[in-house]
Parts: C-alpha cells; structure tokens; sequence
C-alpha cells in the first residue's frame, strides 16, 4: 500500500478495532497464474500476538475456495468522503479523498467442521450484536441435517496475518483550521460516511 508517513498507521489493536467495525473485506489470491477476487465478512481474532487470524469462508464453488496454502491479500475499506477545495481556510488546494483503508496478508489454512462450526457462530454473533435489543439469532436454531449439508457447501478458511498496515488519509497533513473546516462541513453534510470521516478525523486529531 503506498503510505505516505503522515498517513501510515502500524497500531494493531487500532487496526484490529477498525476491521471489526468494518469486517466485509475484499480477498485477493493468485490461483493458476490467474488473479481472484473474493468478497466475505471476516472474524478478526487478536491472537496470535501482535497480527493476529483472520477467520472466513467461501462456497466451494467459488474459485477462491481453492486458497488452501496460498498466499491471500486482504482489503477493508472503512469509512471515505469527498473534501471540497472550499472547505479548507487556506486558499490553492485541490479536491481530494478522505479514507480509511487497512491491508492484511498470509497465507490460508482449510478449517476442519469444528472450526468451521465455531466460525460460523462467530460470524453470526458478532452481526447480530449489532441488533441490540432483538434477542439473538443462534446456530441452534437450525436442525444439525441442514447444517450437514450447508457445510457440504462452504469451506472456512484461517490466515495467521503476517504483514498489517492501515492507511488513514484524514488530513493530518493540514493546519488545524483547515482539518477543522472540513469537520464541520462533513457534519453538516450528515450523511453516515460524512459523519465517520468527521469523527475519524477528530480522532486523528487527538491521537
């Protein structure tokens, strides 16, 4: 990822917390000297210190379900704006992007019907926190002949990550009066991706 250094974060426990919030991610491989993309909500587990695993599967008719001991290149893009030229205090700037983007990569390991099971438990849990008050949605619920045969469908997938960079472009390369000029016009924009660029960049600005 080309990072310029006011932009470039390292923190894994930041970068973990941003994956979590935004776990759909976009999965890259080489598989017989052809590049393949996959798209899948991801686990990401803290251990093993300091990378961590990154937890998913696929259906098996997906080519990239053929990644077992393959290199995977991963992409999660959280929140991103337009930044208005006239937002800024200081005149002679272009428009631009505001974003936050994280790249991870290892290589993968098929999982067994045990780790596939916890997987999709997992999965499953970690959405349906987000529906807070509903009760829960649990695997359970689905009679053990329908989950045979739904994991005769999909394979899991784990990667230890070995390389984890984030880049959060949010103006730090700006006077504090410019950054606070496109704040408060991607508030008043209001929008949810205006509004987590905004805190993002509040957050940037506090760090």
């Amino acid at each position: 990822m080309y990072r310029p250094a006011a932009y470039a974060i390292d923190d894994p426990q930041l970068l973990h917390d941003v994956m979590r919030q935004r776990r759909f991610a976009t999965l890259a491989a080489v598989l017989r000297d052809e590049f393949h993309f996959g798209y899948a909500p991801v686990i990401v587990d803290a251990e093993p210190s300091p990378l961590g695993t990154l937890r998913f599967h696929f259906a098996r008719g997906n080519p990239m379900a053929a990644i077992d001991g393959k290199l995977v290149h991963f992409s999660f893009l959280a929140a991103d704006a337009y930044v208005s030229p006239d937002w800024y205090e200081t005149n002679g700037f272009v428009p631009t992007w505001n974003y936050i983007a994280i790249e991870a990569r290892g290589r993968a390991h098929a999982a067994d019907e045990r780790g596939l099971r916890q997987l999709l438990v997992d999965l499953s849990a970690a959405a349906e926190e987000t529906l807070l008050p509903k009760p829960p949605w649990q695997i359970d619920k689905v009679p053990e002949e329908r989950l045979a045969a739904m994991f005769g469908g999909i394979r899991g997938f784990s990667v230890g990550v070995e390389r984890l960079e984030g880049k959060f472009k949010l103006s730090q390369d700006k006077k504090p009066a410019d950054v606070a000029g496109v704040v408060a016009a991607l508030e008043a924009r209001g929008d949810r991706q205006s509004l987590a660029v905004a805190r993002a960049m509040r957050a940037a600005r506090d760090r």
